[in-house]
């Protein structure tokens, strides 16, 4: 699993169960408020990018032009978006504002949610739908937040920042990456299927145009309701995206795209 940490220097990890219980708080009176928004690696989410380009009421093409750099995942060679950060000294978040903090913070990236946590997985079995996940704190030495009285567990934390519905969305696009990361580094996806995972995982408007404005439906046999349904609910497009690229790189999950017969 990919940690959710910002990449910045860091103390070695100490490793962390769900019932495991740590001390933390931000708030704007605690002195570093703010400074870790600076000199950040954040990797967007598939949700990421869905629900902050309806906070700025912008397409998903214009998010990504404006606000996310395209890089290459080490070890599966599939392409991710990291969050553009301002060409300022101290490389700053585009969303952050030193007195208020973040000026989305409803609609915050998923890593944002999850620090002073991260998050690991000894393994993961996406056809069996389990995960043994492992969490750990992100002890940054500017961080004075865990000087601060409030006592969480790694579940009641998780609960407070709302990572758990955007961890069972993007269960599909980690299933992916995982799945590529296992196989032997000589196969490797050709740069068509590359630009069709980043399609289908970060460019939620043009995939929609793609699957009903293109022969796409005409060569699957879909139930209508399918249809209907991926029509009107991005999360479900975007998971319909998932399966469709599942099927397409690894034949897993095929029964949900039989072909048409030919009349």
């Amino acid at each position: 699993m990919i940690d959710t940490a910002p990449k910045k220097s860091e103390i070695p990890p100490e490793q962390l169960s769900l019932k495991s219980s740590f001390r933390f708080n931000c708030h704007k009176g605690v002195k570093c408020f703010t400074d870790c928004c600076r000199g950040i690696d954040i990797m967007l989410t598939p949700y990421d990018i869905l629900t902050m380009r309806k906070k700025l009421d912008m397409s998903s093409e214009e998010f990504l032009a404006i606000f996310t750099k395209p890089q290459i995942l080490e070890k599966a060679g599939l392409p991710v978006v990291t969050l553009k950060l301002l060409d300022d000294e101290k490389k700053s978040c585009p969303f952050v504002e030193d007195k208020e903090g973040c000026a989305i913070y409803e609609d915050r990236p998923t890593t944002c949610r999850y620090y002073p946590l991260g998050v690991g997985s000894l393994s993961y079995s996406g056809e069996k739908g389990e995960k043994d996940e492992f969490f750990f704190t992100v002890k940054e030495a500017h961080c004075l937040g865990f000087e601060e009285d409030k006592q969480w567990t790694v579940a009641e934390w998780r609960q407070d920042q709302g990572v758990d519905l955007r961890d069972r969305i993007n269960d599909g696009w980690m299933e992916l990456i995982v799945r590529k990361k296992s196989l032997p580094p000589s196969m490797k996806l050709s740069e068509e299927s590359r630009k069709m995972f980043f399609l289908a995982c970060y460019n939620i408007d043009r995939f929609r145009d793609f699957v009903f404005n293109s022969t796409f439906l005409k060569r699957y046999d879909f139930p209508e309701q399918d249809i209907e349904n991926i029509k009107n609910d991005d999360i479900k497009l975007l998971q319909f995206g998932f399966e469709w690229l599942k099927a397409t790189f690894f034949y897993a999950g095929q029964e949900k795209f039989k072909v048409k017969e030919k009349k």
